[in-house]
Protein backbone atom coordinates (compact mmCIF):
# COMPACT_ATOMS: atom_id res chain seq x y z
CA UNK A 1 0.00 0.00 0.00
CA UNK A 2 0.99 3.70 -0.36
CA UNK A 3 0.38 5.96 1.70
CA UNK A 4 -1.97 8.67 -0.20
CA UNK A 5 -3.84 12.00 0.25
CA UNK A 6 -6.55 13.96 -1.65
CA UNK A 7 -6.96 17.44 -0.86
CA UNK A 8 -9.97 18.78 -2.12
CA UNK A 9 -9.54 22.43 -3.12
CA UNK A 10 -13.52 23.44 -3.63
CA UNK A 11 -14.05 25.52 -6.89
CA UNK A 12 -10.15 25.19 -8.54
CA UNK A 13 -11.15 24.99 -11.88
CA UNK A 14 -8.13 25.24 -15.39
CA UNK A 15 -8.57 28.73 -15.46
CA UNK A 16 -7.58 28.89 -11.54
CA UNK A 17 -4.59 26.96 -11.31
CA UNK A 18 -2.06 29.49 -13.31
CA UNK A 19 -2.53 32.23 -10.96
CA UNK A 20 -1.34 30.14 -7.65
CA UNK A 21 1.92 30.37 -7.22
CA UNK A 22 2.33 26.66 -5.78
CA UNK A 23 0.00 24.61 -7.61
CA UNK A 24 1.48 26.40 -11.10
CA UNK A 25 4.53 25.16 -10.41
CA UNK A 26 2.98 21.75 -8.94
CA UNK A 27 1.15 21.29 -11.18
CA UNK A 28 3.86 21.49 -14.36
CA UNK A 29 5.71 18.91 -12.65
CA UNK A 30 3.00 16.52 -12.57
CA UNK A 31 -0.23 15.63 -14.50
CA UNK A 32 -2.97 17.75 -15.13
CA UNK A 33 -6.22 16.83 -16.01
CA UNK A 34 -9.92 18.28 -16.43
CA UNK A 35 -12.65 16.50 -15.06
CA UNK A 36 -15.70 16.42 -17.11
CA UNK A 37 -18.95 17.92 -14.81
CA UNK A 38 -21.17 15.39 -13.77
CA UNK A 39 -24.39 15.71 -13.01
CA UNK A 40 -25.15 17.03 -10.67
CA UNK A 41 -21.92 19.35 -10.18
CA UNK A 42 -22.32 19.73 -6.21
CA UNK A 43 -20.58 18.93 -3.13
CA UNK A 44 -22.18 15.92 -1.92
CA UNK A 45 -23.13 14.43 -4.56
CA UNK A 46 -19.73 14.58 -6.59
CA UNK A 47 -17.59 13.57 -3.57
CA UNK A 48 -20.13 10.42 -2.95
CA UNK A 49 -19.15 9.88 -6.60
CA UNK A 50 -15.29 10.23 -6.79
CA UNK A 51 -15.67 7.90 -2.97
CA UNK A 52 -17.88 5.38 -4.95
CA UNK A 53 -17.05 5.24 -8.16
CA UNK A 54 -20.68 5.66 -8.99
CA UNK A 55 -22.93 7.43 -10.02
CA UNK A 56 -25.98 9.49 -8.26
CA UNK A 57 -28.49 7.17 -9.65
CA UNK A 58 -26.65 4.01 -7.85
CA UNK A 59 -25.16 5.96 -4.76
CA UNK A 60 -28.69 8.01 -4.33
CA UNK A 61 -27.01 11.53 -3.56
CA UNK A 62 -28.63 13.62 -5.90
CA UNK A 63 -27.84 17.06 -4.72
CA UNK A 64 -26.98 18.65 -1.47
CA UNK A 65 -30.79 18.16 -0.06
CA UNK A 66 -33.75 16.22 -1.63
CA UNK A 67 -37.82 16.04 -0.63
CA UNK A 68 -38.07 12.99 1.82
CA UNK A 69 -41.79 11.97 0.37
CA UNK A 70 -42.60 10.05 4.12
CA UNK A 71 -41.72 12.97 6.20
CA UNK A 72 -42.43 15.48 3.46
CA UNK A 73 -39.93 17.63 5.00
CA UNK A 74 -37.21 18.81 2.55
CA UNK A 75 -33.78 17.83 3.87
CA UNK A 76 -30.41 19.84 3.24
CA UNK A 77 -26.98 19.12 4.80
CA UNK A 78 -27.76 15.59 6.86
CA UNK A 79 -24.37 14.05 8.12
CA UNK A 80 -25.20 10.62 8.14
CA UNK A 81 -22.64 8.27 5.70
CA UNK A 82 -25.61 5.49 5.99
CA UNK A 83 -27.51 8.52 3.09
CA UNK A 84 -24.46 7.29 0.90
CA UNK A 85 -25.98 3.79 -0.66
CA UNK A 86 -22.46 1.90 -2.42
CA UNK A 87 -20.12 1.14 -0.88
CA UNK A 88 -16.78 3.83 0.06
CA UNK A 89 -13.23 3.60 -1.15
CA UNK A 90 -12.09 2.56 2.09
CA UNK A 91 -14.42 -0.28 2.59
CA UNK A 92 -13.28 -1.51 -0.64
CA UNK A 93 -9.46 -1.08 0.24
CA UNK A 94 -10.00 -2.94 3.80
CA UNK A 95 -11.16 -6.46 1.10
CA UNK A 96 -7.46 -5.76 -0.41
CA UNK A 97 -5.70 -5.15 2.87
CA UNK A 98 -7.02 -5.18 6.35
CA UNK A 99 -4.03 -3.08 7.39
CA UNK A 100 -5.75 0.08 5.08
CA UNK A 101 -7.03 3.05 7.37
CA UNK A 102 -8.55 6.17 5.95
CA UNK A 103 -9.12 9.88 7.93
CA UNK A 104 -11.72 11.68 6.55
CA UNK A 105 -11.44 15.12 7.06
CA UNK A 106 -14.21 16.98 6.44
CA UNK A 107 -15.66 15.70 3.49
CA UNK A 108 -19.40 15.58 3.71
CA UNK A 109 -21.75 12.40 5.10
CA UNK A 110 -18.73 12.05 7.59
CA UNK A 111 -20.75 11.04 10.48
CA UNK A 112 -21.11 6.89 11.53
CA UNK A 113 -19.14 6.05 8.36
CA UNK A 114 -16.48 3.28 9.10
CA UNK A 115 -13.84 5.70 8.34
CA UNK A 116 -11.21 4.97 11.07
CA UNK A 117 -10.80 8.88 11.63
CA UNK A 118 -13.31 11.86 10.92
CA UNK A 119 -13.87 15.18 11.47
CA UNK A 120 -16.88 17.39 10.39
CA UNK A 121 -18.50 20.29 11.26
CA UNK A 122 -21.18 19.92 14.04
CA UNK A 123 -22.75 22.85 15.98
CA UNK A 124 -23.79 22.71 19.47
CA UNK A 125 -27.76 24.29 19.23
CA UNK A 126 -28.26 25.02 23.18
CA UNK A 127 -32.10 25.73 24.44
CA UNK A 128 -32.04 29.31 24.39
CA UNK A 129 -31.37 29.51 20.81
CA UNK A 130 -27.71 30.41 20.24
CA UNK A 131 -25.37 28.04 17.95
CA UNK A 132 -21.87 27.75 18.87
CA UNK A 133 -18.99 26.24 16.91
CA UNK A 134 -17.87 22.62 17.08
CA UNK A 135 -17.01 19.75 15.57
CA UNK A 136 -17.61 16.37 15.50
CA UNK A 137 -14.80 13.50 15.17
CA UNK A 138 -14.45 9.73 15.67
CA UNK A 139 -13.23 8.92 17.85
CA UNK A 140 -14.85 11.25 19.97
CA UNK A 141 -11.29 12.51 21.77
CA UNK A 142 -10.08 13.53 18.72
CA UNK A 143 -12.39 16.37 18.61
CA UNK A 144 -10.84 17.84 22.19
CA UNK A 145 -7.26 16.96 21.11
CA UNK A 146 -7.96 19.28 17.95
CA UNK A 147 -9.59 21.58 19.52
CA UNK A 148 -6.93 21.88 22.78
CA UNK A 149 -4.33 22.99 20.47
CA UNK A 150 -6.07 24.36 17.45
CA UNK A 151 -8.95 26.01 19.38
CA UNK A 152 -12.46 25.99 18.49
CA UNK A 153 -13.44 24.71 15.32
CA UNK A 154 -14.02 28.71 13.49
CA UNK A 155 -17.84 27.39 12.46
CA UNK A 156 -18.30 31.14 11.65
CA UNK A 157 -15.75 31.11 8.91
CA UNK A 158 -16.30 28.16 7.31
CA UNK A 159 -19.76 29.62 6.13
CA UNK A 160 -22.04 32.41 6.07
CA UNK A 161 -20.27 35.97 5.81
CA UNK A 162 -17.48 36.05 7.72
CA UNK A 163 -16.10 32.69 6.21
CA UNK A 164 -12.56 33.18 5.28
CA UNK A 165 -9.31 31.26 5.11
CA UNK A 166 -9.24 30.57 9.22
CA UNK A 167 -11.37 27.24 8.84
CA UNK A 168 -9.98 25.84 5.38
CA UNK A 169 -6.32 26.68 7.86
CA UNK A 170 -8.12 24.92 11.14
CA UNK A 171 -8.99 22.05 8.82
CA UNK A 172 -5.27 21.65 6.96
CA UNK A 173 -3.65 21.97 10.61
CA UNK A 174 -6.16 19.67 12.23
CA UNK A 175 -5.62 16.94 8.74
CA UNK A 176 -1.73 17.06 9.71
CA UNK A 177 -2.19 17.00 13.66
CA UNK A 178 -4.88 13.57 12.89
CA UNK A 179 -2.00 12.29 10.55
CA UNK A 180 0.75 12.29 13.33
CA UNK A 181 -1.26 11.23 15.36
CA UNK A 182 -2.81 8.05 13.59
CA UNK A 183 -0.54 7.81 10.04
CA UNK A 184 -3.88 6.66 8.17
CA UNK A 185 -3.35 4.74 4.57
CA UNK A 186 -5.38 7.47 2.71
CA UNK A 187 -6.33 11.15 4.08
CA UNK A 188 -9.01 12.94 2.67
CA UNK A 189 -8.87 16.30 3.43
CA UNK A 190 -11.63 19.13 2.37
CA UNK A 191 -10.52 22.91 1.59
CA UNK A 192 -13.88 24.90 1.12
CA UNK A 193 -12.22 28.59 0.84
CA UNK A 194 -12.85 29.67 -3.02
CA UNK A 195 -15.96 27.78 -2.61
CA UNK A 196 -17.14 31.75 -1.03
CA UNK A 197 -15.13 33.92 -3.02
CA UNK A 198 -16.07 32.26 -6.21
CA UNK A 199 -19.72 32.49 -5.79
CA UNK A 200 -19.86 35.57 -4.50
CA UNK A 201 -17.54 37.59 -6.70
CA UNK A 202 -17.55 35.22 -10.25
CA UNK A 203 -14.35 33.72 -11.30
CA UNK A 204 -13.10 38.09 -11.10
CA UNK A 205 -9.43 37.33 -11.56
CA UNK A 206 -9.12 41.00 -9.72
CA UNK A 207 -11.52 40.50 -7.08
CA UNK A 208 -10.59 37.17 -5.82
CA UNK A 209 -6.89 37.29 -6.26
CA UNK A 210 -5.88 37.42 -2.42
CA UNK A 211 -8.21 34.59 -1.58
CA UNK A 212 -6.69 32.30 -4.55
CA UNK A 213 -2.67 33.02 -3.11
CA UNK A 214 -4.18 32.07 0.38
CA UNK A 215 -5.36 28.88 -0.21
CA UNK A 216 -2.59 28.16 -2.39
CA UNK A 217 0.28 29.11 0.51
CA UNK A 218 -2.58 26.17 2.91
CA UNK A 219 -1.83 23.44 -0.02
CA UNK A 220 1.31 24.25 -0.32
CA UNK A 221 1.91 23.67 3.32
CA UNK A 222 -0.47 20.34 3.22
CA UNK A 223 1.63 18.83 0.02
CA UNK A 224 5.51 19.61 2.23
CA UNK A 225 4.20 17.80 5.06
CA UNK A 226 3.29 14.92 3.40
CA UNK A 227 5.85 14.74 0.71
CA UNK A 228 8.32 14.72 4.15
CA UNK A 229 5.91 11.44 4.99
CA UNK A 230 6.86 9.92 1.85
CA UNK A 231 3.09 10.25 0.60
CA UNK A 232 1.27 10.34 -2.93
CA UNK A 233 -0.71 13.19 -3.13
CA UNK A 234 -3.72 14.04 -5.29
CA UNK A 235 -5.16 17.47 -5.33
CA UNK A 236 -8.49 17.85 -7.37
CA UNK A 237 -11.96 19.80 -7.08
CA UNK A 238 -15.69 19.17 -7.17
CA UNK A 239 -16.45 22.04 -9.60
CA UNK A 240 -15.18 25.16 -10.80
CA UNK A 241 -17.45 28.04 -10.35
CA UNK A 242 -18.77 30.34 -13.79
CA UNK A 243 -20.05 33.30 -13.84
CA UNK A 244 -23.83 34.00 -13.09
CA UNK A 245 -26.00 36.97 -13.48
CA UNK A 246 -29.29 35.59 -13.79
CA UNK A 247 -31.86 33.86 -10.26
CA UNK A 248 -34.68 32.08 -11.44
CA UNK A 249 -37.51 32.11 -8.39
CA UNK A 250 -39.35 29.18 -10.07
CA UNK A 251 -41.23 28.04 -6.45
CA UNK A 252 -42.86 32.21 -7.26
CA UNK A 253 -44.07 30.98 -10.34
CA UNK A 254 -45.70 27.66 -8.83
CA UNK A 255 -47.60 29.76 -6.04
CA UNK A 256 -49.03 32.22 -8.44
CA UNK A 257 -50.05 29.26 -10.41
CA UNK A 258 -51.85 27.68 -7.13
CA UNK A 259 -49.52 24.64 -7.44
CA UNK A 260 -47.51 26.00 -4.14
CA UNK A 261 -48.80 26.44 -0.69
CA UNK A 262 -47.40 28.71 2.43
CA UNK A 263 -48.85 28.48 5.70
CA UNK A 264 -48.81 31.71 8.26
CA UNK A 265 -47.07 31.82 11.24
CA UNK A 266 -46.58 35.03 13.36
CA UNK A 267 -47.55 36.99 10.01
CA UNK A 268 -44.07 35.18 8.12
CA UNK A 269 -45.16 32.17 5.39
CA UNK A 270 -43.40 29.11 5.15
CA UNK A 271 -43.59 26.84 2.26
CA UNK A 272 -45.56 23.92 3.04
CA UNK A 273 -44.04 21.37 0.63
CA UNK A 274 -46.57 18.47 1.96
CA UNK A 275 -49.67 20.72 0.88
CA UNK A 276 -47.86 21.61 -2.48
CA UNK A 277 -49.18 20.06 -5.13
CA UNK A 278 -46.17 21.26 -6.68
CA UNK A 279 -42.87 22.78 -5.50
CA UNK A 280 -39.16 22.93 -6.45
CA UNK A 281 -35.98 22.50 -4.23
CA UNK A 282 -33.47 24.53 -5.59
CA UNK A 283 -29.77 23.52 -5.24
CA UNK A 284 -26.99 26.21 -7.54
CA UNK A 285 -27.55 25.41 -10.81
CA UNK A 286 -30.02 22.20 -10.51
CA UNK A 287 -33.52 21.95 -9.23
CA UNK A 288 -35.62 18.84 -8.77
CA UNK A 289 -39.29 19.73 -9.11
CA UNK A 290 -41.16 17.06 -6.53
CA UNK A 291 -45.09 16.92 -7.92
CA UNK A 292 -47.55 15.36 -5.19
CA UNK A 293 -50.54 15.52 -7.47
CA UNK A 294 -49.74 13.44 -10.17
CA UNK A 295 -52.96 15.54 -12.23
CA UNK A 296 -50.47 18.39 -12.49
CA UNK A 297 -47.83 17.15 -14.47
CA UNK A 298 -48.56 17.97 -17.55
CA UNK A 299 -49.37 22.02 -16.00
CA UNK A 300 -45.97 22.00 -14.77
CA UNK A 301 -44.21 20.77 -17.64
CA UNK A 302 -46.10 23.71 -19.89
CA UNK A 303 -45.06 26.01 -17.26
CA UNK A 304 -41.13 25.18 -16.90
CA UNK A 305 -40.83 25.23 -21.06
CA UNK A 306 -41.94 28.84 -20.86
CA UNK A 307 -39.32 29.74 -18.35
CA UNK A 308 -36.24 31.70 -19.73
CA UNK A 309 -32.83 30.20 -18.25
CA UNK A 310 -33.70 26.81 -18.29
CA UNK A 311 -31.49 24.73 -20.50
CA UNK A 312 -32.77 20.93 -19.50
CA UNK A 313 -35.95 19.63 -18.33
CA UNK A 314 -35.96 15.90 -17.44
CA UNK A 315 -38.55 13.53 -16.52
CA UNK A 316 -37.91 9.90 -15.15
CA UNK A 317 -36.79 8.52 -18.07
CA UNK A 318 -34.81 11.71 -19.43
CA UNK A 319 -33.25 11.63 -15.94
CA UNK A 320 -31.50 7.79 -16.82
CA UNK A 321 -29.26 9.14 -19.66
CA UNK A 322 -28.09 11.55 -16.78
CA UNK A 323 -27.08 9.26 -14.06
CA UNK A 324 -29.46 10.86 -12.02
CA UNK A 325 -32.63 8.65 -12.28
CA UNK A 326 -33.58 7.68 -8.72
CA UNK A 327 -35.95 7.87 -5.86
CA UNK A 328 -35.02 10.82 -4.08
CA UNK A 329 -34.56 12.96 -7.42
CA UNK A 330 -37.23 14.92 -8.40
CA UNK A 331 -40.23 13.93 -10.36
CA UNK A 332 -38.81 16.53 -13.07
CA UNK A 333 -34.85 17.72 -12.85
CA UNK A 334 -33.79 21.06 -14.29
CA UNK A 335 -30.89 22.48 -15.38
CA UNK A 336 -30.04 26.08 -15.92
CA UNK A 337 -28.36 27.80 -18.51
CA UNK A 338 -24.89 29.14 -18.43
CA UNK A 339 -25.61 32.47 -16.90
CA UNK A 340 -28.58 31.72 -14.75
CA UNK A 341 -29.16 29.57 -11.12
CA UNK A 342 -31.97 28.59 -8.81
CA UNK A 343 -33.16 30.13 -5.59
CA UNK A 344 -35.42 28.51 -3.00
CA UNK A 345 -37.29 31.97 -3.03
CA UNK A 346 -41.21 31.53 -2.44
CA UNK A 347 -42.12 34.63 -0.71
CA UNK A 348 -43.77 37.38 -3.04
CA UNK A 349 -43.65 39.99 -0.56
CA UNK A 350 -39.90 40.33 1.30
CA UNK A 351 -41.94 41.66 4.46
CA UNK A 352 -43.65 38.43 4.89
CA UNK A 353 -40.33 36.14 4.29
CA UNK A 354 -39.86 33.60 7.09
CA UNK A 355 -37.18 34.48 9.74
CA UNK A 356 -35.32 31.67 9.05
CA UNK A 357 -34.25 33.68 5.00
CA UNK A 358 -32.55 36.44 7.10
CA UNK A 359 -30.35 34.03 8.69
CA UNK A 360 -27.42 31.70 7.90
CA UNK A 361 -29.97 28.75 8.07
CA UNK A 362 -28.53 25.83 5.77
CA UNK A 363 -30.86 22.96 7.35
CA UNK A 364 -34.36 25.11 7.52
CA UNK A 365 -34.31 26.78 4.11
CA UNK A 366 -36.15 24.34 1.91
CA UNK A 367 -32.68 25.00 -1.06
CA UNK A 368 -29.71 26.30 -1.18
CA UNK A 369 -29.03 29.82 -0.56
CA UNK A 370 -25.76 31.61 -1.75
CA UNK A 371 -26.91 34.95 -0.22
CA UNK A 372 -25.63 33.57 2.83
CA UNK A 373 -22.36 34.81 2.10
CA UNK A 374 -23.04 38.62 2.07
CA UNK A 375 -24.38 40.79 5.10
CA UNK A 376 -27.16 43.66 5.32
CA UNK A 377 -25.31 45.86 8.12
CA UNK A 378 -22.50 44.68 10.35
CA UNK A 379 -23.57 47.56 12.86
CA UNK A 380 -26.98 45.14 13.07
CA UNK A 381 -24.29 42.33 13.07
CA UNK A 382 -22.49 44.08 15.93
CA UNK A 383 -25.65 44.78 18.24
CA UNK A 384 -26.87 41.14 17.71
CA UNK A 385 -23.56 39.78 19.25
CA UNK A 386 -23.61 41.90 21.47
CA UNK A 387 -27.33 40.81 23.01
CA UNK A 388 -25.64 37.03 22.89
CA UNK A 389 -22.58 37.94 24.86
CA UNK A 390 -25.12 39.64 27.53
CA UNK A 391 -26.96 36.26 27.47
CA UNK A 392 -30.24 37.96 25.43
CA UNK A 393 -32.38 35.92 23.16
CA UNK A 394 -30.87 37.15 20.07
CA UNK A 395 -31.68 36.21 16.22
CA UNK A 396 -28.85 36.60 14.00
CA UNK A 397 -31.19 38.60 10.99
CA UNK A 398 -28.22 40.36 8.80
CA UNK A 399 -28.70 37.94 5.42
CA UNK A 400 -30.06 40.21 2.64
CA UNK A 401 -32.94 39.08 0.07
CA UNK A 402 -31.15 39.73 -2.73
CA UNK A 403 -30.60 37.02 -5.29
CA UNK A 404 -28.76 39.37 -7.63
CA UNK A 405 -25.88 39.92 -5.48
CA UNK A 406 -24.69 36.26 -6.64
CA UNK A 407 -22.15 36.31 -9.46
CA UNK A 408 -20.64 32.63 -9.76
CA UNK A 409 -22.64 29.54 -9.85
CA UNK A 410 -22.14 25.73 -10.63
CA UNK A 411 -24.46 22.08 -11.11
CA UNK A 412 -24.54 22.22 -14.76
CA UNK A 413 -22.82 20.17 -17.27
CA UNK A 414 -21.58 21.32 -20.63
CA UNK A 415 -19.54 24.44 -19.17
CA UNK A 416 -16.35 25.82 -20.39
CA UNK A 417 -13.02 23.95 -20.21
CA UNK A 418 -11.89 26.66 -18.33
CA UNK A 419 -14.55 26.29 -15.76
CA UNK A 420 -13.93 22.28 -15.43
CA UNK A 421 -12.88 21.09 -12.34
CA UNK A 422 -8.95 19.31 -12.15
CA UNK A 423 -6.96 16.77 -10.64
CA UNK A 424 -3.29 16.77 -10.52
CA UNK A 425 -0.89 13.81 -9.59
CA UNK A 426 2.13 12.30 -10.18
CA UNK A 427 0.14 9.25 -11.83
CA UNK A 428 0.49 8.52 -15.70
CA UNK A 429 -3.31 9.52 -16.58
CA UNK A 430 -3.38 8.33 -20.36
CA UNK A 431 -5.63 11.35 -21.03
CA UNK A 432 -6.46 15.12 -19.93
CA UNK A 433 -9.79 14.67 -19.45
CA UNK A 434 -11.16 12.37 -17.55
CA UNK A 435 -14.69 11.15 -15.93
CA UNK A 436 -15.99 11.52 -12.56
CA UNK A 437 -16.21 8.14 -11.84
CA UNK A 438 -12.61 7.63 -12.49
CA UNK A 439 -11.50 9.50 -9.83
CA UNK A 440 -12.18 6.62 -8.03
CA UNK A 441 -9.43 4.21 -9.43
CA UNK A 442 -7.27 6.92 -9.57
CA UNK A 443 -7.13 6.97 -5.64
CA UNK A 444 -7.72 3.51 -5.47
CA UNK A 445 -4.38 3.06 -8.07
CA UNK A 446 -2.57 5.37 -6.03
CA UNK A 447 -3.04 3.79 -2.63
CA UNK A 448 -3.08 -0.05 -4.48
CA UNK A 449 -0.74 0.56 -7.87
CA UNK A 450 -1.95 -2.07 -10.47
CA UNK A 451 -5.12 -3.53 -8.36
CA UNK A 452 -8.45 -2.57 -9.84
CA UNK A 453 -11.38 -1.73 -7.54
Amino acid sequence: MNKTVVIDVVGLSASLVGEMPFLKGYSAKNNLATITPMFPAVTTAVQSTYLTGKWPSEHGIVGNGWYDRVDCEIKFWKQSNKLVLAEKIWDNAKKKDPAFTCSQMFWWYNMYSTADYSVTPRPQYLADGRKLPDCYSYPAALRDELQDKLGQFPLFQFWGPGANIKSSQWIADASMLTDDRYDPTLTLIYLPHLDYCLQKFGPDLLKVKADLLEIDKVVEQLVTFYENKGAKIIILSEYGIAPVSKPIHLNRLLREEGLLQVRVERGTELLDAGASRAFVVADHQVAHVYINDASVTGQVKKLLDKVPGIELILDRKDQAKYGINHERAGDIVLMADADSWFTYYFWTDDAKAPDYARCVDIHKKPGYDPVEMFMTSKLRAAYKLLRKKAGFRYVMDVIPLDANLIKGSHGRIGVSPDYCPVIITGQDLQKNNISAVDVFDIINNSVFPGQAR
